[in-house]
């Protein structure tokens, strides 16, 4: 005999209840999202989620309180001077009237996924330095940055090896071989560089992997539609994707390029950092369902500068 109705009705009741919770691998809120629930904030105000508007800040390079006298709103929801400095700053690097006060645009900008590395360094918590941003000549104007102390590959080190190491496997991503097999040649064809896939086990200068959350590496991914990669300046030749993202070799509206963004952390590899200029790789900020594969001039002169190539 069957069971009973009732007691199949409590036994699909029961299952409702636990699926959601043993289905559920990850926060579907955007890390960001925050954010906009500050727009308006000015200083002198005292407003719950300050603090988290501090980290982002301080993550992302233009906040730093560090010792003494200037800790003392570190930890708390209070806008201080330090947080007006910040925003300020966030602002003018992004071509954005600064103000300090938290206004539509800035929070619009602050909520775009992007990538993981700071803009800016801080130093001793109030000056913010531009990466020893280098002129082509007095009339040329390039938004290209490199890192502080311009570190860069060795002149006998142009051929360089990759390998693949991941912690999380990942939908939409069997093909990223060939995807940055095509992301590295567009900086071999601007550079003396050459590049070769190498096997996982093998000697190489570069790692790529996909990871999630804490991995190993002090910096921790956030979820989906945050921080979506990040790398390192040379020679470091540490790159990973956030394995929570939506990947796509051809992004619909809801995910995000894997060829757009491995072009972009390979131009940290090599020793660029970000840009302001929104039409260049290198620049911080990413939307999902767009590709962005091509190097604009920005880029090709940047690195191009860097390595002191004709």
């Amino acid at each position: 005999m069957g069971p009973k109705p009732f007691h199949l009705l409590v036994a699909i009741s029961l299952l409702c209840a636990i699926l959601p919770q043993t289905i559920e691998s990850k926060p579907s809120e955007d890390p960001f999202g925050f954010i906009k629930h500050l727009e308006g904030c000015h200083k002198g105000q005292s407003i719950k989620g300050l603090k988290g508007l501090k980290r982002y800040l301080e993550k992302f390079g233009y906040l730093n309180y560090g010792s003494g006298n200037n800790n003392s709103h570190e930890n708390d929801d209070e806008f201080d001077d330090l947080l007006e400095m910040a925003i300020r700053n966030y602002q003018h690097n992004y071509h954005l009237k600064d103000t300090g006060i938290l206004d539509n645009y800035t929070v619009s900008q602050m909520m775009k996924p992007r990538c993981g590395m700071p803009d800016v360094v801080t130093n001793n918590g109030t000056k913010h330095q531009s990466h020893n941003r280098k002129l082509m000549s007095i009339h040329s104007l390039v938004h290209y940055k490199f890192f502080h102390g311009e570190p860069r590959w060795p002149a006998e080190r142009t051929h360089l090896r990759y390998r693949f190491r991941s912690s999380t496997q990942v939908p939409g991503t069997q093909n990223i071989g060939s995807i940055c097999a095509r992301a590295f040649q567009k900086w071999a064809e601007v550079t003396h560089f050459t590049f070769e896939e190498v096997a996982s086990n093998a000697q190489a200068e570069i790692e790529i992997g996909f990871h999630r959350r804490s991995h190993g590496d002090g910096h921790p991914f956030d979820g989906r539609s945050g921080t979506l990669a990040h790398a390192t300046a040379p020679t470091g030749g540490m790159f990973h994707f956030d394995g929570d993202e939506n990947w796509s070799e051809n992004p619909e509206a809801n995910e995000v390029d894997l060829e757009s963004v491995a072009v972009h952390e390979i131009g940290h590899l090599l020793g660029l950092h970000h840009s302001d200029d929104p039409n260049a790789v290198m620049y911080a900020t990413f939307r999902y369902g767009i590709t962005k594969r091509d190097l604009d001039s920005d880029d090709v002169q940047g690195i191009r500068a860097l390595y002191g190539l004709q």
